[in-house]
């Protein structure tokens, strides 16, 4: 496979029990196939440590900003976006197989961010509820009173209507 940074070829690595494509002595970057970023990820994930300090030609330069194709899939373009609720570790992602492109050090930065998985999940929640905590209690107290206004309506009509007026067999009443 051929580097999406910098063109160079990828050289296969096996790291614990699974095999990603690195950009040795080339721009430093690694391909991940599906799933696999999450098996070395964290802080405690000994395999992912031999990722961290890749042979890089320094004279190779990248563009960041700059749109990446799949190494996998061919022609197909990846989109950026980031690897965590922090918002600071931004990957490429590839659409059609969910292979992921790290630049070099963003491995660390990721590993860096969260101890573990449930600590990653707390800060996911967290970010959550900063962004729609309000509104998701103004729409769940809108419900509520819309569901009691409903029981009431319900009620009443329990009385004004009986269930024997309303066409159609209810052995147990309308309401």
């Amino acid at each position: 496979m051929e580097c999406p940074a910098c063109g160079r070829q990828l050289q296969q690595m096996n790291v614990g029990d699974i095999v990603v494509d690195a950009c040795k002595n080339g721009c430093g970057g690694v391909w991940f196939d599906n799933f696999e970023l999450d098996k070395v990820d964290e802080q405690h994930e000994a395999a992912g440590e031999s990722l961290l300090e890749l042979e890089r030609d320094t004279n190779v330069k990248v563009d960041r900003s700059a749109t990446r194709t799949c190494p996998k899939c061919g022609g197909q373009k990846m989109v950026k976006h980031f690897a965590s609720s922090k918002m600071q570790v931004e990957v490429d992602e590839c659409p059609a197989c969910g292979g992921l492109w790290l630049d070099p050090e963003e491995l660390r930065h990721i590993r860096d961010q969260f101890a573990d998985e449930e600590e990653r999940r707390k800060a996911a929640l967290a970010l959550f509820d900063e962004e729609f905590g309000g509104d998701m209690a103004k729409m769940r107290a809108e419900s509520e009173e819309k569901s009691e206004r409903s029981r009431r309506i319900a009620r009443m009509f329990r009385f004004v209507c009986p269930s024997y007026w309303i066409p159609g067999k209810q052995e147990w009443g309308a309401f």
